[in-house]
């Protein structure tokens, strides 16, 4: 059994300043002060140092990993652990190469297919629970 934590940035990659800090005051109102969503980026780590996450691309998958949370398009704000899987390393990397190729770049969007949607599926297949909704979305 691996733990499978969930690791959530501020979406801070806006490429203006005045956006950014606008993105950082709406979670820190939201989910710091009054416990709901926010606007977020999240990733799934299980067995390794690296997370897990989907993002839009003109070609090829939207699945990408990175060292686990150092993603440098985001802020990092924290982690989650969502519980351990009963899923062995071979299953996991099954699991990884069909979501690569279901998860395609060009079919992102920001509000029905998004890297907490991916998450979520991802999780699902992990046997675990899904996204914790006050916390991401």
């Amino acid at each position: 059994m691996a733990e499978v934590v969930v690791h959530i940035y501020d979406v801070t990659n806006t490429g203006s300043d005045k956006t950014n800090n606008t993105i950082l005051q709406i979670n820190r109102i939201f989910k710091d002060g009054i416990g709901l969503g926010g606007i977020f980026h999240s990733a799934i780590q299980v067995y390794g140092n690296d997370e897990w996450s989907y993002g839009y691309c003109e070609q090829g998958t939207g699945v990408f990993r990175c060292p686990s949370s150092k993603n440098p398009m985001y802020t990092y704000r924290e982690k989650i652990v969502l519980g351990r899987t009963d899923c062995t390393i071979f299953m996991v990397n099954q699991i990884f190469r069909e979501l690569t190729r279901e998860w395609p770049g060009h079919t992102y969007d920001l509000l029905s297919r998004n890297c907490n949607h991916f998450c979520d599926v991802l999780c699902d297949r992990l046997g675990v629970p899904k996204l914790p909704g006050k916390d991401v979305y």
